[in-house]
Order: C-alpha cells, then sequence, then structure tokens
C-alpha cells in the first residue's frame, strides 16, 4: 500500500517566537498515522502579511503534486482569513490534496471535515452577503435624510460667461484646466464649450 505523503506548515509572528513546538507535534502525529513527511515549511511572518514565502512555496509544491496531505498545527497559523482559508482549501480539493488541522483536530478528507468546510463555507457567504448589504443601506441612508450623493452639481455659465470663455481660449489660449477653474466647470465642460465654437 502506497505510503501517504504530508507537508508540515508551520508559522510564528517572527518576533523571538520559536515553531518547535508546532513541528514537534506535527510530526510525531505523523508518525502515528505512518505518513511520510515530505516537506517542512516554516514563516517567520505576521499573519496579517500577504507575502509567505514557505506558504507560497508549500503551495507551489501542491501544484507539483509533491504530497498528498498538507498538515497544520492551527488555522490560524495556516490562513488569514476565512476566505484565504476557503480558497486554499478549494485549491487542494482541486488537486485531491487533504488537509487536517492537529488543534482543530479537523481532517476534511472525513465527512465531519467536509462538513466543517461547509460550515465555514457558508459563513464566509454570509459574511460578504452582509458587507454587500451594508455598502448598498449606506446611500439609501443618506438619500433619505436628503443627502445629495455624487459629485456637486457645475454651474451653468451665461451667454456672456460663454462668450468670455472662448475669447480667453482663442486670443490667450488659456488652459482648460485654468478656464475650469476660473469659471466653476469641468475641464471637459470647458473644451467643449470651446469645440462648439469651432464647430
Amino acid at each position: 500500500m502506497k505510503q501517504t505523503r504530508v507537508a508540515i506548515y508551520a508559522r510564528v509572528s517572527g518576533n523571538g517566537q520559536n515553531p518547535e513546538m508546532q513541528i514537534k507535534e506535527l510530526q510525531a502525529y505523523c508518525r502515528n498515522r505512518g505518513w511520510k513527511i515530505t516537506g517542512e515549511y516554516v514563516d517567520r511572518i505576521s499573519g496579517a502579511s500577504d507575502s509567505r514565502p514557505e506558504l507560497n512555496r508549500l503551495m507551489a509544491d501542491a501544484n507539483r503534486r509533491r504530497f498528498d496531505v498538507v498538515a497544520v498545527w492551527k488555522f490560524d497559523r495556516f490562513a488569514r482569513s476565512v476566505s484565504h482559508l476557503l480558497r486554499a482549501l478549494e485549491t487542494f480539493r482541486t488537486l485531491g490534496i487533504g488537509f487536517f488541522s492537529l488543534s482543530e483536530n479537523v481532517d476534511l478528507s472525513t465527512p465531519t471535515g467536509k462538513m466543517v468546510f461547509t460550515v465555514l463555507a457558508s459563513v464566509s457567504e454570509l459574511e460578504r452577503s452582509l458587507i454587500g448589504e451594508r455598502v448598498r443601506a449606506g446611500p439609501r441612508n443618506a438619500k433619505s435624510k436628503g443627502t445629495r450623493l455624487g459629485r456637486p452639481p457645475l454651474k451653468s455659465l451665461t451667454v456672456e460667461e460663454v462668450r468670455h470663455l472662448r475669447r480667453e481660449r482663442r486670443r490667450s489660449k488659456t488652459s482648460f484646466k485654468d478656464l475650469a477653474a476660473k469659471y466653476g466647470i469641468s475641464v471637459w465642460s470647458a473644451f467643449e464649450l470651446c469645440k462648439k465654437a469651432r464647430a
């Protein structure tokens, strides 16, 4: 029977912390399961950091099918957020790679593990929906209070002001930006008014 190949991932925040305890506990667990450790990936970096060299290397090796299971000491040692965890787990599932978290005792190849994945996915979906609803509710609330949304309305120029604006552009070659600032209109409006004069 083919021996299961496992990759161990550990992370500490870097300020003098030692990943040894995480690694030893994962090694002991893997030995008890009869798994062969084919790689140890250890990041000494804050969990909020976007760049984790060892995690990036682990994901690259996963795509090369260098192991069958990823073992971590705890979910929060592996992922920055629920959505990050779900993306990684989805990648592993697509590649046929298992995932095990020692502290939570969650093995995603088991029915219980699959249920945990489904619950996490549902929580993440709910979180996205709530954020979207809050974003949509903001403008509705502002409108109900009579707050005007968007840019303030641009000034409407009189016929005389339009004539002066065009004359300045024609005689002094004043920039559209300066004309816009002087007459309280957008640069595009200044350009359009001068263009219409040439048409």
